[in-house]
């Protein structure tokens, strides 16, 4: 029998056993939950730049309400102003309004993103297939 004391275990460097950084997992909802969100077609009217934010565009768009809704979306380091125009995307149109930078945005567009190979972020806005009709639900 020896006396000697086992040796330690040689320490793993935390990026060899972390799982990839991905999204956070989110908590469970229940389907009450989830029919509290108002999702729509919206069609973007007009696109330009925020006048005092970097990373945001600043839409006009036509939900089928008959009122202009603005919509302020932080993707302007992945669309030009000319790039949405015309385009029927999906809206969160029940957010509470917000004031972002000095303009008021009445709701949400929604986009996926990714990490792509090198690091970088790839947005893409979420739009129909085909075209439907602005504030027609997306259920």
């Amino acid at each position: 029998m020896s006396d000697a004391t086992p040796a330690a275990p040689t320490p793993t460097p935390a990026s060899a056993s972390a799982p990839a950084a991905g999204p956070i997992p989110r908590p469970t909802i229940t389907i009450e939950d989830f029919a509290k969100v108002e999702l729509k077609v919206a069609r973007v009217v007009k696109a330009d730049l925020h006048p005092s934010a970097d990373k945001l565009l600043r839409l006009q768009v036509d939900d089928g309400s008959g009122t202009p809704r603005q919509i302020c979306a932080g993707i302007r380091g992945h669309y030009s102003p000319e790039d949405l125009v015309g385009k029927s995307i999906i809206i969160v149109a029940n957010l509470a309004p917000r004031n972002l930078r000095g303009e008021e945005s009445r709701g949400m567009l929604l986009a996926a993103s990714e990490s792509t190979a090198d690091g970088a972020r790839r947005v893409v806005v979420l739009t129909t297939a085909g075209d439907v009709a602005p504030g027609s639900v997306v259920a």
